[in-house]
């Protein structure tokens, strides 16, 4: 039986569903509800069932409904987790539970309605969505329903927020509170154990920042950017990869020494060539890549492609991180709001937990890291630069003077 707040997420019809709730909210029932619903109505339906791992996948949805179905299925494969049911027009329909970690195999795959749960803990993403598993809605014009807990202001925060640029789209957001069957003492009880923000992000499905952020000088409200005509140099930072994201920035250097993140290129399975080709189409006056892929840099060589020396040692990291900070705290670093993957990145690095002193020698988890890199070798590699001279100090003045006057006219 499902509780008032369950039932008006069921009863909606807008093809993308976003529910933000806090924990024991009862999001699994849900799930489990709508798989079944939409899995016996009509045949022919193909369901999907996502979680971060396929071990989450089996813990929190298989026994549920093989149990739910179980007059119902005709075919149960307990290794690939998949369900074929008969539907109540005497039809034939199939369900699978996956994992996101696998995202890429359901390219070419297509589904009905999808729902994929504890979105906030998905890595990169924007990729999985848009490369592998937005297109496998498209020939049947499939539905999804996403789900998920609060964890700082990650791509769950742009999801709800899609309610208001997409008509498509609608958000959804509860409270523990808000399920009845769940004793408010022990909610209470949670709300004396743990920090303010983590009993509003994990109980009241608050969105706050990550806790131990290592770029918490950043802020939405004062770095992002929309169009915006920037003049100035251009300059580029890559990070390379083929399994994890290959990131590109494309960063305007303007004439005031204030960077510009104009864009993003963030993309799997891309080949040293491809990357080259497209670093290329760019037309940089810079380039910084990472030095620990020195075949890919003599691949961007080979195509006339000015490649700046990015020093990788001991204290690089930190100082870049170091860098960046400031340039945020001195607001003279900005990202325009296309950019989704560098701010998610931005929004989610952080520190180990239950750490709250951060030393020196201390380095954030290794991970949503993709985008940052390229963006630290281009913030640290650019400011280890000479003194101007006198004539580059009159250039620049005479630059600027010819800027004033063109806006003039």
């Amino acid at each position: 039986m499902l509780h008032p707040a369950q039932s008006q997420i069921v009863k909606d019809n807008h093809r993308f569903r976003v529910l933000v709730c806090g924990r024991k909210f009862g999001k699994t029932t849900l799930a489990g509800e709508e798989i079944t619903g939409c899995a016996i109505a009509k045949a022919n339906k193909r369901i999907l069932y996502l979680s971060p791992t396929l071990d989450d996948s089996r813990r929190l949805m298989w026994d549920r409904l093989k149990k739910k179905l179980a007059g119902a299925i005709v075919k149960a494969n307990d290794t690939r987790l998949e369900l074929r049911v008969k539907t109540q027009d005497s039809g034939i329909s199939d369900i699978f539970l996956g994992s996101w970690e696998k995202i890429q195999d359901y390219r070419g795959d297509e589904f009905d309605f999808i729902i994929p749960d504890e979105v906030q803990d998905y890595r990169n993403f924007w990729v999985g969505w848009h490369e592998a598993l937005r297109p496998t809605l498209t020939p049947r014009k499939g539905t999804a329903l996403f789900m998920g807990t609060p964890k700082g202001f990650t791509h769950l925060y742009d999801l709800f927020n899609f309610e208001g640029r997409d008509k498509d789209y609608k958000s959804f957001h509860f409270t523990s509170y808000d399920n009845p069957f769940l004793p408010k003492e022990e909610i209470d009880k949670a709300r004396l154990e743990l920090t303010e923000d983590r009993f509003a992000q994990e109980y009241l499905a608050d969105f706050r920042k990550t806790e131990g952020l290592v770029y918490k000088e950043f802020s939405r409200e004062r770095h992002l950017f929309e169009d915006k005509e920037i003049q100035g140099e251009l300059l580029g930072g890559v990070d390379f990869g083929f399994t994890n994201p290959c990131a590109v920035l494309r960063i305007i250097k303007d004439y005031d020494s204030r960077y510009w993140v104009m864009e993003e290129w963030y993309k799997t399975g891309r080949t040293e060539s491809q990357i080259a080709e497209y670093v290329a189409s760019c037309r940089f006056s810079k380039v910084f890549a990472d030095p620990e892929n020195p075949s890919a840099i003599e691949v961007m060589n080979q195509k006339g492609i000015r490649v700046a020396e990015v020093l990788k040692g001991k204290d690089s990291v930190m100082s870049g991180i170091n860098r960046v900070r400031e340039l945020f705290k001195a607001n003279r670093l900005f990202i325009h709001s296309s950019c989704v993957n560098l701010i998610s990145e931005l929004e989610t690095y952080s520190y180990p937990e239950k750490k709250d002193l951060h030393n020196p020698d201390e380095k954030p988890i290794k991970e949503n890291d993709h985008a940052l890199d390229a963006l630290r070798y281009v913030m640290l590699e650019d400011s280890i630069i000479e003194q101007p001279t006198r004539e580059d100090i009159i250039k620049i003045y005479e630059t600027r003077q010819e800027r004033l006057q063109n806006e003039l006219i």
